[in-house]
């Protein structure tokens, strides 16, 4: 009824995240990769619950399972807040990596603007392989020809393949390159911070997901059927124990629905040993098997 009523709900994004849910309920930190799978998981047990609230009123037999569903949205939420891919935190993710993240590119800004007059000054064009900035052991620098390397005061951060050309470092942007290291080893630690955070937030709805997660998969598997069902326009049998069958117009699910013949088969009321002849074309086996199944 509800299949006809509402149509079937999504499962997009289930995915069983039970062992990354017990990692870090047990203190245990997650990847971006991990906790995005956790908050596709519990929107899409969300979404589940949603489409059951329009059509809680009817009662069935499936209902025990949708109840067992418990949405947390707020959970959901933050990690797609602060995660932007498997790669990618946001600034926003909390105000101490925003305010980091500033000051990386305002150093940053500061490096390049130095850098850029050096590179377009007339005094070191002979010297410079390229008018470039480029960076080398994650430090910014300009490539300057070996035999030129005198005329750049400044640290060698690495060399070309030929030998041909030295990455130096002015000594003008040393301490700005020292900076950066810095804030990048705060932006680290705080998102390792925001990690565990987020972490302990999966961690804490554990067991309630896991059991929302195993109720979306029974969900799934008799709407599956159900769906199945539908479009093979099948009809629930009835069942007894008492030997009898009578089947009336059945056709194989497996058998193409424009080709199959329908068969009808009766035994254990007026007879009960039926004898099925004819040439060896698979109809026998079909009938067999049809009853079989």
């Amino acid at each position: 009824m509800l299949l006809a009523k509402f149509g079937g709900p999504s499962f997009g994004g289930l995915k069983n995240v039970n062992g990354l849910m017990h990692i870090a309920s047990s203190g245990g930190i997650l990847s971006m990769k991990d906790l995005l799978d956790c908050a596709s998981t519990l929107r899409a047990i969300r979404a589940l619950r949603d489409w059951y609230n329009q059509c809680e009123s009817m009662e069935t037999c499936i209902n025990k399972y949708f109840n067992a569903l418990i949405p947390h949205l707020s959970v959901e939420e933050r990690i797609f807040f602060c995660i932007l891919s498997e790669e990618e935190m946001a600034d926003e993710a909390s105000i101490e990596l925003s305010d980091i993240r500033k000051a990386l590119r305002r150093q940053e800004n500061k490096i390049r603007e130095q850098l850029d007059h050096i590179v377009h000054s007339q005094h070191y064009q002979t010297a410079l392989q390229d008018a470039i900035v480029t960076m080398r052991n994650g430090r910014y620098v300009v490539p300057v020809k070996r035999e030129h390397k005198g005329e750049v005061a400044g640290v060698v951060q690495d060399t070309s393949d030929s030998g041909a050309t030295v990455f130096i470092e002015p000594m003008s942007v040393v301490e700005a390159n020292n900076e950066i290291r810095v804030l990048q080893s705060k932006e680290r630690d705080e998102m390792e911070r925001i990690l565990a955070e987020l972490s302990a937030m999966v961690g804490d709805v554990y067991e309630e997901t896991k059991k929302s997660y195993e109720a979306a998969i029974v969900l799934n598997f008799i709407f599956a059927k159900a769906q199945l069902a539908y479009a093979m326009k099948a009809s629930e049998p009835i069942l007894n124990d008492e030997g009898v069958i009578d089947i009336k117009g059945a056709r194989h699910p497996l058998i193409d629905p424009k080709t199959v013949v329908a068969t009808d088969i009766r035994l254990g009321e007026d007879f009960d040993t039926l004898v099925i002849t004819g040439p060896n074309t698979g109809g026998k086996t079909v009938s067999i098997k049809t009853i079989d199944s």
